[in-house]
């Protein structure tokens, strides 16, 4: 059995709010996983993940599922900050114990997995990332002739996969950047964050999907130059994040449960 406890609100100026999913035998040793949504930043939701939070509940982790502010409505650094928000309310929180940080996991879907990268720098949390975007200023200075939009083959005409996804890559990133200037564009990178404490990362890509491959291969290279350890799994074919969750949750959460008894 499965507890859930819905919409506890960890920032109430925001009205913001995590679902929480216990395990069966919680005790003080229990890891905490936090799972970020993805959603391109300007859409997404907890309520629509009571499935995937069972099923680490499940897997021994009492899970939280958090919301934050989304664009445009919202714009950067409003999703990054939230997510820093809840991290700082869950250590302050009854549900952590005061040495806890050392506790606590991360998995974030695409977007959800470029704000877990920055937390993961910061805190140390051993973190998994489903095809999280990493590049923006330079994909937005190699692709100046793509039109943004959320659905390019209705509204522009586009029929090839790559050009769709390149269409809708364009739009996210500037829907949340809050325009296409680099400066902000540069800030979004997640060669911008701060690495210092960066612990265990596990980077998951298919290798024709949304996120270009290029630009986490060049991620990746920019860890090595600071002496961090990625591991890189790629994927066959065009899925991304949610699209192969189901199938690589198992891998995922085995990869957090190694990391566990090594800690």
């Amino acid at each position: 059995m499965v507890v859930i406890k819905k919409d506890i609100v960890f920032d109430p100026a925001h009205k913001l709010a995590t679902d929480i999913y216990y395990p069966n035998d919680t005790s003080s040793a229990t890891k905490i996983l936090i799972f970020w949504h993805g959603g391109g930043w300007f859409r997404g939701d907890k309520k629509g993940l009571k499935s995937l939070g069972v099923d680490m509940a499940n897997a021994g982790f009492m899970t939280f599922i958090p919301n934050y502010r989304l664009a445009p409505g919202d714009i950067f650094p409003a999703a990054h900050q939230d997510c820093e928000t809840f991290v700082k309310w869950l250590l302050a929180s009854e549900y952590t114990d005061p040495d806890d940080q050392a506790n606590i996991y991360q998995i974030g879907a695409s977007c959800g997995g470029t704000m877990a990268l920055a937390l993961a720098g910061k805190y140390g949390f051993p973190t998994i990332t489903w095809s999280a975007p990493v590049d923006f200023s330079n994909w937005f200075k190699n692709h100046p002739e793509v039109v943004p939009s959320p659905q390019a083959k209705e509204e522009l005409g586009l029929e090839k996969r790559e050009d769709i996804a390149k269409a809708f890559y364009k739009y996210f990133v500037q829907t949340y950047a809050g325009s296409a200037d680099q400066k902000v564009l540069q800030k979004l990178d997640a060669t911008s964050y701060d690495y210092q404490n960066l612990g265990p990362l596990f980077m998951l890509n298919s290798v024709a999907e949304l996120t270009p491959l290029s630009g986490v291969l060049q991620f990746i290279s920019f860890l090595g130059e600071q002496n961090k350890s990625v591991q890189l799994l790629t994927l066959p074919g065009h899925g991304h994040a949610m699209d192969y969750s189901a199938e690589y949750l198992d891998e995922s959460l085995d990869y957090l449960r190694q990391i566990a008894k090594r800690r």
